[in-house]
């Protein structure tokens, strides 16, 4: 693996509000643009190191140079129920983009949903438009299981969303095909 996961660290505001200036950091989230000051950048990085067992913000980092690149998360984590919900992956730093670090990261954060945490269920939200995302989805195991139509407003227009979910088994299987390619 080429990156690897950890807690947040409070000077990490800093990446992600430079990563908000970037046009194209926008349209590969589902949510709209926003102008976000470096202190509420601040603030919400603070928000999310104390956040409850519900909520699990992790940095994205590279092993070579422990350069944060992005970050994902898995929120509304529900023990009873054994599940939670993967909130989406940002890697904010262009550089990165498309040579496989968003699917490493995906896959390290599914390995401690499923080996650490004992999840039955990770499910998330794809944008209609982010083709390539729902690939990556599709080709990490994730399955299709529905569509909420019309569920976003953005770039002046509405958008569907994506409702995929991998299940303990699913990931099983995802596990076999990564350790036989090392």
């Amino acid at each position: 693996m080429k990156v690897y996961l950890r807690a947040f660290e409070p000077d990490d505001y800093k990446r992600i509000n430079a990563w908000r200036k970037d046009e194209e950091f926008y349209r590969l989230v589902g949510g709209p643009k926003r102008f976000v000051s470096s202190e509420r950048d601040r603030k919400w990085v603070e928000e999310k190191i104390s956040s409850g067992e519900n909520e699990i913000y992790l940095a994205i980092c590279l092993h070579e140079t422990h350069e944060l690149i992005g970050y994902l998360s898995l929120s509304a984590i529900d023990y009873r129920n054994s599940r939670a919900d993967w909130s989406g992956i940002v890697i904010g730093e262009r550089a990165y983009r498309g040579h496989g670090y968003a699917s490493q990261a995906i896959y390290l954060m599914l390995e401690y949903a499923f080996d650490e945490l004992d999840l039955e269920r990770v499910s998330g939200m794809w944008l209609d438009d982010h083709k390539i995302s729902t690939f990556v989805g599709q080709m990490l195991g994730f399955r299709q299981e529905g569509v909420l139509r019309s569920y976003v407003y953005k770039g002046g227009r509405r958008h569907d969303m994506i409702v995929m979910s991998m299940l303990k088994e699913d990931f099983r299987a995802l596990k076999a095909r990564y350790a036989a390619h090392r």
